[in-house]
């Protein structure tokens, strides 16, 4: 895991998809709709040349989710051995996450959500 990460990062370190307009996401390209991921690998891109607000501007909900991905990805390391019953996150947790992506996948898509769509 950390060597895919290492490898994307270092892929994305030289390549910038903000410049390069390939629509990496199918449903935009077939719909015009932002998915709640539309934007997050030019975030990441932000992120790793130190532009937060850049970041924050292609994706929001990626910026503020990657604090709680590293925690999950640090307990799933520490964890001596798999265990496939245990929950990561309890369940009123998991499912208020759900909800959220897909609220935030649904504004920003409408009118008054507009400011949450990746620039164009």
């Amino acid at each position: 895991m950390a060597g895919a990460a290492l490898t994307a990062a270092t892929a994305l370190w030289f390549f910038d998809p903000s410049a390069r307009r390939i629509p990496l996401c199918p449903l935009h390209a077939m719909t015009g709709l932002w998915c709640p991921l539309c934007g997050s690998t030019r975030a990441s891109h932000a992120l790793l040349h130190a532009e937060p607000a850049a970041a924050l501007q292609y994706n929001a909900l990626f910026v503020a989710a990657l604090p709680l991905l590293a925690l999950l990805w640090w307990r799933w390391l520490r964890s001596p051995v798999p265990r496939p019953t245990a929950r990561a996150l309890p369940r009123p947790v998991f499912w208020a996450g759900v909800a959220l992506v897909l609220a935030f996948g649904v504004l920003r898509n409408l009118p008054m959500g507009h400011w949450l769509a990746p620039p164009a």
